[in-house]
């Protein structure tokens, strides 16, 4: 039972969870005339704050991932109309770079490792080009003598996630989108239909539509229905940031990536002179902590890619939770509880599917249908799946 009756805060559609996927589709929503509520005790906080944003539909390409490749390609198609309309819109920069990126081998196996995902775009219709050692020096000349290989791919851009949030924050804003600063503990089920949530302080905000956007914490919102649950974990990665001196710059023209023993590691340099370093992926549940190994791995395995990384001065780690799903990729639309719709489990891709997660979801909140691209992700894939509740 809540500790007050208060239902004065009622709108059209609530949206749980303030990050980036939660803003999109408030802000969407909002421009199609609905009255949006967002529930959120930070607003723009989150993974994005931790987020490299990487826009690498082509480089991120994996095996079984065909599927959800399609929509990450749709949705770096939509990114520069996107970036274009939220700034214009704001005043925001948002970091927005199509500086490409450079995928890289630095031994033997990641040269056939890298050979292979090469065969694989190319049989995927993608545009990425194969440069011996030499060029990739000559493209990046910060780069280890050793390295034996890579891939240069122009389409893969980048985004910088904390101006993404802020642009998106204010945009919602013009649009009239309400905040509330606080946490949803609690989904209203009224005759067998979501109609809101009761927040942590006791207050029911009604609504005609709920969209659960919470992240990694989207499995453990009460008051949904166990076999509805959305089934996602939180997958921690550590990141560093540091800064390029005007002495050294430019010391990365485009992001660099590249497998060093067999851990993922990559550095996407900013126009204002910040280098991201990340990511690592540990199953390690809601642990936060920025951990020394996770550091040295981070600075370890990127000295050997670009040797000079080691004269940056290093200004900011950070440990963050991508919502992991069961097959890596969203779950988007109607739950299966009437007036209950999700837009979580994007996992390592959450920034990319920003843009075309808004459309979708401002699409099904009108008409009750996904969209043609959004169709593959409906939520009801895993309605035998359940979440693990964490202690």
């Amino acid at each position: 039972m809540s500790r007050t009756s208060d239902t004065s805060h009622t709108s059209d559609v609530l949206i749980v969870g303030g990050g980036i996927i939660g803003l999109v589709t408030a802000w969407r929503a909002a421009q199609r005339g609905f009255a949006v509520a967002v529930v959120d005790p930070e607003p723009g906080g989150g993974a994005a704050q931790v987020a490299a944003g990487m826009l690498a539909a082509v480089t991120e390409l994996h095996y079984g991932e065909q599927t959800l490749l399609g929509l990450n390609v749709e949705s770096a198609r939509r990114y520069p109309d996107f970036a274009a309309e939220l700034t214009d819109l704001t005043g925001h920069d948002l970091g927005y770079r199509r500086c490409g990126t450079l995928a890289v081998a630095l031994d033997s196996d990641d040269r056939a490792h890298l050979r292979e995902l090469h065969a694989l775009q190319r049989q995927s219709g993608l545009d990425s080009e194969w440069l011996s050692g030499r060029e990739c020096r000559r493209l990046e000349p910060m780069l280890a003598p050793g390295v034996r290989g890579g891939l240069r791919v122009d389409g893969d851009h980048q985004i910088d996630p904390r101006r993404l949030a802020a642009a998106l924050v204010a945009a919602c804003e013009r649009a009239g989108v309400a905040f509330h600063r606080t946490w949803a503990e609690r989904l209203s089920v009224l005759r067998e239909r979501a109609a809101g949530v009761v927040t942590r302080e006791g207050v029911v905000l009604g609504a005609g539509q709920v969209v659960l956007a919470a992240g990694s914490l989207s499995g453990r919102l009460a008051g949904v229905p166990d076999d509805l649950l959305p089934p996602v974990r939180p997958v921690k990665g550590q990141v560093l940031r540091l800064t390029v001196p005007e002495r050294y710059a430019p010391f990365l023209s485009r992001t660099v990536r590249a497998v060093v023993r067999g851990s993922q590691v990559y550095l996407v340099p900013r126009e204002n002179g910040e280098l991201v370093v990340g990511a690592t992926s540990e199953e390690l549940g809601w642990d936060t902590t920025v951990t020394a190994g996770g550091v040295y791995e981070l600075l370890r395995d990127a000295h050997e890619l670009v040797p000079g990384i080691t004269e940056l001065p290093l200004t900011e780690t950070r440990a963050g939770l991508r919502p992991g799903s069961p097959d890596n990729a969203p779950l988007l639309g109607p739950s299966g509880l009437d007036g209950l719709l999700l837009a979580t489990g994007h996992y390592r891709n959450g920034v990319l599917l920003t843009p075309v997660t808004g459309d979708s979801m401002a699409h099904v909140l009108t008409t009750g249908e996904l969209p043609d691209v959004a169709r593959p992700f409906t939520p009801k894939r895993f309605s035998t799946v359940r979440t693990e509740q964490p202690a």
